[in-house]
């Protein structure tokens, strides 16, 4: 997409974090902005500070669980602000919890709200974007997605795989016909996620990262290199490019690399 500027770009997860740093961040370039949020009040305080700027943008309340929530919010788009041109699926909910304690109502609400999102949003928005043969479609996975660093977020890590898979195979259907895929995976950022965290299921486990050698990022940064990614047509937007190290590892002997990954969490949880 050589320009944002006067596109329309629909942001689930707006309110804060990720989404709100891309919402100010395409707005700076000129696109007008759908934010959505289960948080309404997060959503109009990012559309103030956008409107306040110069720019154009509505908040939408949006519960992405729900499944009518996308066809929805494209008829909120189309009908205030006259077209749909990006759409970033970036809600994500965590979990926390040993294997043998994380309830199988757990994983549906994860996967609902992770995965099946995603699904409803391609129902919604594939359509429209393919008639007009234009348009950018942005999905937030997660460093979890792409390599096992912990084993208590199973049903985050395997939603966030999942959509890495989802993205890959849009790519390869979409791009011939004009619309970009971009699968943002990032590392630590300074987000509110955790505030979506129920108590932990079974024992107490020991919050273990991705690694040390990967810094928090401020939410900023990130909305910049989505805002990259867009207009680069860029596929795999890593948060972090030291990850590919990791990956290169794993390809080269994954057993070997998971022997040495059990260690790892084995010694964070004595």
């Amino acid at each position: 997409m050589r320009t944002v500027r006067d596109k329309t770009a629909v942001i689930t997860g707006g309110g804060s974090g990720i989404g709100r740093a891309t919402a100010l961040s395409l707005a700076s370039r000129g696109a007008h902005i759908v934010v959505a949020d289960i948080n309404q009040e997060g959503a109009r305080a990012v559309v103030d500070d956008i409107v306040g700027a110069g720019g154009a943008a509505i908040a939408v309340h949006s519960d992405v669980a729900r499944p009518t929530a996308f066809e929805e919010l494209k008829q909120a788009a189309l009908d205030r602000l006259g077209s749909v041109d990006i759409v970033m699926n970036n809600v994500g909910v965590l979990t926390r919890g040993r294997p043998d304690h994380l309830p199988a109502e757990e994983w549906e609400r994860i996967l609902t709200v992770n995965l099946l999102s995603v699904v409803h949003s391609n129902t919604a928005f594939l359509p429209l974007l393919i008639e007009q043969g234009h348009g950018h479609i942005v999905n937030t996975a997660s460093f979890a997605g792409l390599f096992t660093y912990a084993y208590d977020r199973l049903p985050y890590a395997a939603s966030k795989a999942a959509v890495v898979q989802i993205s890959e195979g849009l790519r390869l259907y979409l791009r011939p016909q004009g619309i970009g895929v971009t699968v943002l995976c990032p590392g630590p950022v300074a987000t509110n996620i955790a505030t979506s965290l129920p108590p932990t299921f079974g024992p107490a486990v020991g919050t273990l990262g991705p690694g040390d050698q990967f810094a928090v990022l401020d939410p900023a940064v990130v909305g910049e290199q989505v805002a990259g990614a867009i207009l680069d047509d860029t596929f795999m937007l890593y948060t972090d490019p030291q990850v590919r190290d990791v990956l290169v590892e794993r390809a080269k002997d994954w057993n070997a690399f998971i022997e040495r990954r059990t260690a790892i969490v084995a010694a964070a949880s004595s």
